[in-house]
């Protein structure tokens, strides 16, 4: 049976194969009554090695067909409007860009129509023979065949009805950090992008700059299985060789639609080595994942930005040399700043920086426009919060536990090498996805 690529079902369930060896622990989870009564890990099981489609409710199917029948009643009156010869040129181009938009939803309603017509043909053909024993057994398979085929299909027409992030195909920014304080850039950064909210303290010291260097080196790791571009953007070393700030730029298919939950606050539960006790410490870094932003979406001018360059060196720098290679970039108007001495040249740390910035102005336009627009922050998993507590590596018992979706693996070493990541990604996807269902069925 074929699957729909689009929240990748298959990845979905290779998720729950991971789960055999995973503890449920407490959810946090908006409960589904009318659609998806009953746990998420319940909902995980109703996929077969099969990929059977998930069962939707005759509320939500009735829902769906109301909003079918609505686009297919817009597409003909779009189609009648473009062969008016009346019609002005801008309505002409105005229904020719909606028609566009509506044309893949209208492919899979004309599939489905073709299939809910055949269906009732099996049905009146079994009428027609109740006793012909043989036709009914042929007749009894066909109408399972295409009722499965209907299933597959309402679920594909669902998912294109979900509202969709634009920025979910976009390449990402990755930036780990770790410290006692966050920079007085970055504070002012997440302060403007969450309205007000902001990161804690950083606690660990050193332990917590090492264990940013392994976050760091986890998500590398994971690109690199995903088949993605994974640029160094910047690497701030601490005395021990950990990383107090990096950054990177994560290129390819869908890459922020899949990490964009990943931002927030990861708390690790270990043994420093300079701890000679032997005693547990928590220490713990922040992870902010940012969409790339396009030259169309951002337009910075010159006498908006001020750059500084100076001397990359020290234990602040990866190539400590005699000559102003390194750069920041200060945007006048919201004061934020992105400083980048990790290559060699003075114009490849000016390019690297000038494309963080754009990201995080990009970044804090979508926030804004999003608040303003609805409670997606408060609706969301979690809080949306990067001063969230989102998960724990808990070392000395082997296990790593996602906070928002309840799931706990315990397999840390495999985590960390970016092999099971997909097991807490996919679950909060799944969980992004249910909450979407929840949502078109409550405003309808």
């Amino acid at each position: 049976m074929r699957v729909d690529g689009g929240l990748a079902w298959r990845n979905l369930v290779r998720a729950l194969e991971h789960l055999g060896s995973a503890t449920r622990t407490s959810r946090r989870f908006t409960p589904l009554p009318r659609i998806l009564p009953f746990p998420i890990a319940t909902y995980f099981r109703t996929y077969s090695n099969e990929m059977r489609q998930p069962q939707l409710s005759s509320d939500l199917i009735r829902i769906m067909e109301q909003r079918l029948s609505a686009i297919e009643h817009r597409t003909g009156s779009l189609l009648n409007l473009i062969n008016q010869p009346e019609a002005s040129p801008a309505e002409y181009a105005r229904a020719n860009k909606e028609l566009r938009k509506l044309s893949g939803c209208m492919d899979l309603i004309a599939d489905l129509r073709t299939q809910q017509k055949e269906i009732d043909g099996l049905k009146s053909l079994m009428a027609e023979c109740p006793e012909d024993k043989d036709m009914l057994d042929m007749v009894t398979e066909e109408l399972g065949q295409a009722m499965e085929e209907e299933k597959r299909l309402q679920s594909l027409l669902l998912k294109s009805l979900l509202p969709k992030d634009d920025a979910d195909e976009r390449d990402s920014i990755l930036e780990v950090r770790a410290g006692n304080k966050p920079g007085k850039a970055y504070s002012f950064c997440c302060f403007s992008l969450y309205n007000g909210w902001n990161l804690p303290p950083g606690t660990g010291g050193e332990e917590a700059s090492l264990f940013a260097m392994d976050i760091f080196k986890m998500y590398e790791k994971y690109s690199q299985k995903k088949g993605w571009n994974f640029e160094v953007l910047d690497i701030t070393e601490s005395d021990l060789r950990g990383y107090k700030e990096a950054s990177a730029a994560i290129s390819g298919a869908g890459v922020y639609g899949k990490l964009k939950f990943e931002s927030g606050i990861h708390r690790v539960q270990r043994v420093p080595v300079t701890e000679k006790s032997g005693r547990v410490h928590t220490s713990a870094v922040s992870v902010a994942i940012l969409p790339q932003a396009d030259e169309v979406d951002v337009h910075l001018r010159n006498e908006e930005l001020r750059i500084d360059t100076y001397r990359s060196g020290g234990s602040g720098g990866q190539h400590a040399n005699t000559t102003n290679s390194a750069v920041r970039i200060t945007h006048i108007p919201t004061g934020m700043t992105v400083a980048i001495q990790d290559e060699r040249s003075q114009h490849m740390n000016k390019a690297k920086a000038l494309k963080v910035l754009c990201a995080k102005l990009y970044e804090r336009e979508r926030s804004r426009i999003q608040i303003s627009r609805s409670k997606l922050r408060s609706e969301q998993i979690g809080s949306g919060d990067r001063s969230e507590r989102i998960r724990t590596y808990n070392f000395p018992q082997g296990r790593v536990t996602d906070h928002r979706v309840g799931i706990t693996h315990h397999a840390i070493d495999e985590v960390m090498q970016g092999e099971n990541l997909d097991v807490f990604v996919d679950a909060l996807l799944l969980q992004e996805e249910m909450d979407a269902i929840a949502s078109f069925s409550s405003s309808h």
